[in-house]
């Protein structure tokens, strides 16, 4: 599949992009099939081939995310900008496992809690409709101790 994206270029520091159609999996910095203008994020400066980009959209090209904002804001092309993440898919696929557990954990503790409070009603419940029985209470001998000191010599 064709994409268009981004390529660095420029000294440490201070990039400079390039805006190449190449296959989604191929290295920005490998060969590219064109090169549709450049973008200076300091300066915010785009300078883009208009009817080429929509030529490769015609064609079939995808944008990444980033690209797609850049050519909505400058109104190159129609649409809505897209949310994009600085994550790596690993990093959001890993937030993502760790938010779903989360959930899970949390629903079983209430899930628990509320089978725990059921549990204490129909006690309570039981409790309230049995009979209450008096018990007799036995005479309790007390009982005396003798208490004797002894003296060690």
């Amino acid at each position: 599949m064709l994409t268009i994206k981004l390529a660095r270029k420029g000294k440490k520091g201070l990039p400079m992009y390039r805006l190449i159609v190449s296959e989604k999996g191929r290295d920005t910095y490998g060969n590219s099939l064109e090169i549709l203008g450049s973008y200076n994020p300091h300066n915010k400066q785009l300078e883009v081939s208009a009817d080429r980009i929509k030529h490769w959209i015609e064609v079939g090209a995808q944008m990444t995310g980033t690209v797609n904002n850049l050519l909505v804001d400058r109104e190159i092309i129609k649409g809505e900008k897209l949310r994009v993440s600085r994550l790596s898919k690993k990093m959001r696929t890993e937030m993502a496992k760790k938010v779903a557990a989360e959930k899970k954990q949390a629903l079983e503790a209430k899930k628990q809690e509320s089978a725990d409070v059921t549990e204490a009603k129909v006690v309570a419940e039981e409790a309230a409709k049995a009979p209450i029985e008096e018990t007799p209470v036995e005479s309790v001998e007390a009982v005396k101790v003798d208490e004797t000191t002894e003296t060690t010599a």
